[in-house]
Formats: structure tokens, sequence, C-alpha cells
């Protein structure tokens, strides 16, 4: 008895951790949960942040790496994708393709807007020379006095610049083709602003209606208003305008008359310089073409493009099937000039 009261007594303590109730697993769990979720808003912010070609690129890099690591290109190989690849396009002499969107794509052209816009630029220019001349007409001590006989402006063939006859001042001799010093004059100042643009030109000659003695079977209004026009051609040309600038030069008699009302007003005799806008050049300059009237489709081309239709030339040697018709025309037009009078009187 007395040696179980001498044993001693152990005491078992039992330390805890300091991690409460659970431990602290529930920390690491929650540090992968938070991680995991930055690491998917950020995943959802690169996918709403990038293109449709660095996506197609990214895709391409995680389907096949080591192809795009080695040759470069399909969007990870350029320089503006996300995942940067190296090396050369190995079907390209040099560069790096792009899988996206095509920065070279084909340019179309709207060529009904060029045009118009063609036309536009035309038409301004042509207004600006019409200021110009105005200007000269007005300012120019030796011009001022002729202002009245001096006309401009816009047309559908382009800008029109008229020179008329006064009654006590006209611009050629009495029923010749001489121009006056005054006349002279003007078409020089005319010729210093012509080369201004690359506009054609178109000068035409016409008279009153006075008919010469001989009528129209000799020398008449006809040769006249000619011969004024290449008058007047020669004096531009002397007053500086440039000689392939010049593209028409016809005399028109009293056939377009300005006053109509009175055919023998001396306004009348007057000479005609036009600034030809692009479509009354093209107008001109395919006065000459003809084609077959046998094809259809060619005739609709042709009118199309302002060609002159006319029928197929016969062979050399073939007898012209009209002959006989035209022949029947002839004598009947020279029958009814001869039968008409015709009063004798001198043209100024």
């Amino acid at each position: 008895m007395a040696d179980e009261g001498l044993r001693p007594i152990i005491v078992k303590r039992i330390k805890k951790g300091g991690g409460g109730h659970h431990g602290g697993a529930w920390k690491i769990a929650y540090a992968d949960f938070v991680t995991a979720m930055m690491a998917f808003f950020l995943l959802m912010w690169l996918l709403g942040s990038t293109s449709k070609g660095d996506l197609q690129g990214i895709a391409d890099y995680f389907a096949n790496p080591l192809k795009v690591a080695m040759a470069g290109g399909s969007g990870s190989g350029d320089a503006t994708s996300v995942i940067q690849g190296g090396g050369k396009d190995l079907t390209r002499i040099d560069g790096q393709q792009k899988k996206g969107e095509d920065d070279n794509a084909t340019k179309k052209f709207n060529l009904k807007a060029a045009e118009e816009e063609l036309a536009r630029a035309e038409a301004r220019r042509l207004r600006a020379l019409k200021e110009r001349i105005e200007l000269a007409i007005a300012t120019v001590p030796s011009l001022q006095q002729y202002k009245n006989q001096l006309l401009l402006d816009i047309t559908t063939e382009g800008l029109r610049i008229q020179i008329v006859d006064e009654k006590n001042r006209p611009m050629f001799a009495l029923a010749r083709a001489e121009l006056q010093p005054y006349t002279k004059l003007i078409l020089h100042e005319i010729a210093k602003t012509l080369n201004d643009i690359p506009n054609k030109i178109s000068l035409s000659g016409h008279t009153d209606a006075t008919p010469y003695a001989s009528g129209e079977r000799s020398y008449s209004n006809w040769e006249l208003s000619s011969d004024r026009a290449n008058a007047s051609r020669r004096e531009l040309i002397a007053g500086g305008m440039q000689e392939d600038k010049m593209l028409r030069v016809v005399g028109l008699s009293s056939a377009v008359l300005f006053d109509k009302e009175n055919p023998f007003n001396p306004i009348n005799r007057r000479i005609s310089i036009i600034v030809m806008n692009k479509k009354t050049e093209e107008s001109i300059e395919k006065e000459n073409q003809t084609v077959d009237v046998s094809d259809e489709a060619s005739v609709q081309k042709a009118v199309e493009q302002g060609a002159q239709i006319g029928p197929v030339a016969p062979p050399s040697g073939t007898p012209n099937p009209h002959a006989p018709a035209l022949a029947v025309a002839a004598e009947a037009a020279a029958a009814a000039s001869s039968a008409q009078g015709v009063t004798a009187q001198t043209p100024r």
C-alpha cells in the first residue's frame, strides 16, 4: 500500500493547432479559387479585346505550335499578333502571311462618279477662264470700248466667245475677210488666255442673210464665212495661241443666225470661238467613225459611243445601187435653184 502511494502521476496534454475549428486547409482552397477566377476573367478580357485575326492566329498556334514556331505566319508570325512567331514563310519569297482581315483588299472605283467629278472640274476651269476674259475686257483700256461686241456664255459645248459686228463698227472689211485693226487687237488679247487650259478650240464664221449678186453658184456667204474664220484663226496664232489647240474651223454662212427675227441684223455677222469641253472634243473626233448596219450589236455600241452610222462602202468597181436616186435628187435641186429668184445685194 505504501509503494502505491509513492507512484508518480503522469498527465498527458495534447496540443492542438491554432487553425480554429476546421483547421487551415480552407485558406489553401480559397486561394486556389481566387486564382482560378482571376485567370478566367483575364481570359474573358483577352477574348473581348482581341481581333478576329489574332484569335485565329492563337488557335492555329495551339493547334500546331511546332509548325508556327519554325515557319512563322498564319497569325503568330505577324507583328500585330498576341503570340509572336519567328522565321519566314516557306511558301513565299519574302515576308510573312497574315490570316485574318485583308488590308490589301481589291479597291473598286466608281467610273461614273469619276467622270462626273472630271466634268465638274472642267466646268470650274471654263468659268475661271470666262471670269478672266471678262476682267481683261473691263480693265484693259483698249478693250473697254468693244465690250458690247464681246459676248461670253457657257453652253453645252463649252465656253463660247462671240465677237459680233455693230452697225458702224464691223470686224471685217466690206464683203472681204480682211480683219480690222481693232479686231486683231481683240483676238490677240483672247489668244493670251487660251493656252492656260488644255481644252481644244472650235472656231466658226457667220454672216447675215444678205446674199451675193451671183447667189450661191459662185463666191457666196459660205466662202466668206469660211475665209473670215480662217483669218481669225491665223490672228489667234499670231497672238500667241498654240497651233495644235485648234480642232475645227468652219464657215456657217447665215445658217445659224444670232437674231432669227431679223436675218439682216449686223449682229448676225460674227466670229464664234468655243473652248470645248471633253464631251464635245470626243464627239468631233468620232465624226468619221462608221459601223456596219448589218451588225445590230455594233450599231447599238456605236450609238452609245457617238459614232456615225452609215452604210458599208461597196467594194472597188461595184456600182453604187443608190446612184440613180442620187442623180435624180441632184437634178431636181439644181432645177429648183435656177428657178428661184435671187436679190442682188452685197453682204458686209
